[in-house]
């Protein structure tokens, strides 16, 4: 490659041609990775896909996890599939059950490889509901919220980031949920992603396109008795969310009740600049608002590269970061996360145990009067910057 382009140069007589040079290298560089990420086979979707043989419900030692979802993804007969990449004009609303196989290992996500899948060693997803009105919705979540203690009656809301499928956000947030033992109910918002690594700009489009249909979630969770609930947000997730935030509070609407208890976002995919621009528009106190952050974010690198070499806030300097505002979970010096670096909230044991403890701690992440961070990270290599 460099011999042609080096007889380009000479014709073209362009003084700066050993940057162009760097530049095309750069991004052929960026295209092998992309094709090596879209060899690699996925795990088959297993959204209502039993084991005729051995089925979840017969295994007495797994746990189950009921996940109610929200979506902008179109439905589809695919089998498995439940959802597609394809961008719905209405709010989806669903809901199904995760069986955790009796073998799982905090941090790992034993997904399965074939179907069906063995719900002795592996998840399971079943009893698929689609719910045709919003009051049922409404209805099934409180009723399952009745089912809790009082003091237990909060809300995660979950939203997945790029690369996603259905099944790959439905299995992360039941993994997620089990490792953190949180002890409310788990919503999800799952946006069109196409679950393709080419398609990165299709799902940035696609994240930005549901900003509308995320508050009108939202708003359904608002309806529901649910003492409060905490918004989590992963990757491009993120980007969502921190839109969603902007909108809301330009039309006065953000956080109202007050029942919103704290934001995070894990390895958010935001060009740092956009970042400064949403929390400039954004009045309210921010200190309830965490991000999770590390140096080593391969993923986030990778987006960087394509994004025109400007930083991702998932992968920024930490005090950098806390001087906007934001209370920053700084991962980088965890290195067990069975996930790899860009997931490293439910891939590191340690950390979905920190999250787990400030998501049922009883004056939460976002307490003011008693910072529970002291005693949550003794003996973590974990770094937590506020400002």
């Amino acid at each position: 490659m460099g011999s042609w382009l080096r007889e380009i140069g000479k014709i073209m007589s362009i003084k700066h041609f050993s940057n162009i040079v760097d530049w095309v290298r750069g991004f052929f560089t960026v295209l092998s990775i992309v094709g090596v990420l879209s060899s690699c086979s996925r795990a088959p979707d297993l959204v209502g896909v039993d084991n005729s043989k051995i089925p979840a419900v017969s295994v007495t030692e797994a746990t189950r996890q009921k996940i109610f979802i929200t979506t902008t993804r179109q439905a589809t007969e695919v089998v498995g599939a439940f959802y597609s990449g394809q961008r719905a004009p209405e709010l989806g609303l669903a809901s199904v059950v995760v069986s955790i196989p009796p073998n799982h290992v905090s941090g790992e996500l034993e997904r399965s490889k074939r179907m069906p899948p063995d719900p002795r060693t592996e998840f399971a997803v079943i009893e698929p509901t689609v719910y045709q009105t919003e009051d049922a919705f409404i209805r099934s979540l409180n009723g399952a919220l009745a089912k809790l203690p009082p003091g237990d009656r909060d809300i995660l809301f979950f939203v997945h980031g790029y690369n996603n499928t259905i099944s790959d956000s439905i299995l992360r947030l039941a993994q997620f949920v089990e490792d953190t033992d949180f002890k409310g109910v788990p919503v999800l918002f799952s946006w069109a992603s196409a679950a393709q690594p080419v398609k990165y700009v299709y799902d940035l489009n696609s994240a930005l396109a549901a900003r509308p249909q995320f508050l009108k979630a939202a708003d359904l969770i608002v309806k529901t008795k649910a003492n409060g609930a905490d918004i989590f947000a992963h990757s491009m997730g993120s980007m969502l969310l921190m839109e969603a935030i902007v909108l809301a509070e330009q039309v006065g609407n953000f956080n109202t009740t007050g029942r919103l208890k704290s934001v995070m976002m894990a390895s958010p995919d935001i060009d740092i600049d956009v970042f400064r621009s949403q929390l400039s528009l954004i009045d309210e106190d921010r200190t309830d608002l965490f991000v999770l952050t590390s140096e080593d974010d391969s993923a986030l690198g990778f987006s960087r590269r394509i994004s025109g070499g400007v930083s991702r806030v998932g992968a920024s300097d930490s005090a950098e970061l806390a001087e906007l505002g934001v209370t920053v979970i700084d991962l980088s010096n965890i290195d067990d996360s069975k996930s790899g670096s860009h997931s490293k909230f439910a891939g590191s044991p340690e950390v979905v145990q920190l999250i787990g403890q400030g998501l049922n701690s009883s004056n939460r992440f976002g307490s003011k009067s008693n910072h529970p961070f002291e005693t949550m990270i003794s003996g973590l290599p974990i770094i937590v910057v506020s400002n």
